[in-house]
């Protein structure tokens, strides 16, 4: 009984204090700043999560790039691979600056 009585008070303090703290001033402009930061966590909780995916891909295809160098592929394969992979690096360096300079 006592320990009820002892819950129910303590709720009823917090109720003041969290009615006290919405009154006092600044209170929304802190409200509003911390559900933008809310906001902006889920949002980078989601983009780390896509970083996941890529950090595999990454890893296969460093595994992938050392099976082929020890096997000792042909000349002509590895200098296509290379014109592939750079000219492929242009394409996405171009399109990110395309991007970056119409934000």
């Amino acid at each position: 009984m006592a320990q009820k009585d002892l819950i129910s008070r303590l709720a009823d303090a917090s109720e003041n204090a969290m009615k006290t703290l919405g009154d006092a001033p600044g209170a929304d402009r802190f409200l509003g700043a911390a559900n933008a930061l809310r906001d902006r966590l889920d949002d980078l909780q989601r983009r780390v999560r896509g970083l996941e995916g890529l950090e595999q891909r990454l890893a296969d295809l460093e595994r992938k790039v050392e099976r082929m160098s020890k096997s000792g592929g042909s000349s002509s394969t590895s200098s296509g691979s290379r014109k592939t992979a750079s000219s492929a690096s242009k394409k996405t360096s171009s399109a990110n600056k395309t991007s970056s300079s119409s934000s």
